[in-house]
């Protein structure tokens, strides 16, 4: 692990996360913050992507950025291969990928009602564009 993922709190991380699947159009991103509901976890992370094909995207953008920017990468990926649910386990924030279909019938939110949530706001372009340039 390099020395700047271990300074980053699980906050830092989930945000991160959440802005390295934005950058691949994910959308309803949300963050459940799972701190006193789960020992395995701080955050769930979720998204969606609009086909099997967008979900492998925002996948593999996240596995990079995160690898490439953040030092660190995912202590298991699982569904990767029929894409309709992906998840990545960061330790501190497990990234759920859904198709849209799939994340209905999950339906995560309300399973994990409790958890307070953040909605995680779309990225202008022009907030796109100045994250690129500071990465």
């Amino acid at each position: 692990m390099s020395p700047s993922a271990q300074a980053l709190t699980s906050t830092e991380l989930v945000r991160d996360l959440a802005g390295f699947a934005l950058e691949k159009k994910a959308h309803d991103v949300l963050e459940l913050d799972m701190r006193g509901l789960v020992g395995y976890t701080d955050f769930f992370l979720i998204c969606t992507g609009n086909t099997d094909r967008q979900t492998k995207a925002i996948h593999d953008a996240i596995h990079e950025d995160a690898k490439r920017k953040l030092g660190i990468r995912p202590r298991r990926v699982e569904g990767r291969g029929r894409a309709q649910w992906i998840l990545m386990d960061y330790l501190d924030a497990v990234v759920h990928i859904f198709t849209p279909a799939t994340r209905e019938f999950y339906r995560l939110e309300q399973l994990w009602g409790e958890a307070p949530a953040r909605v995680v706001a779309e990225r202008s372009p022009d907030q796109a564009a100045a994250a690129s340039a500071t990465g």
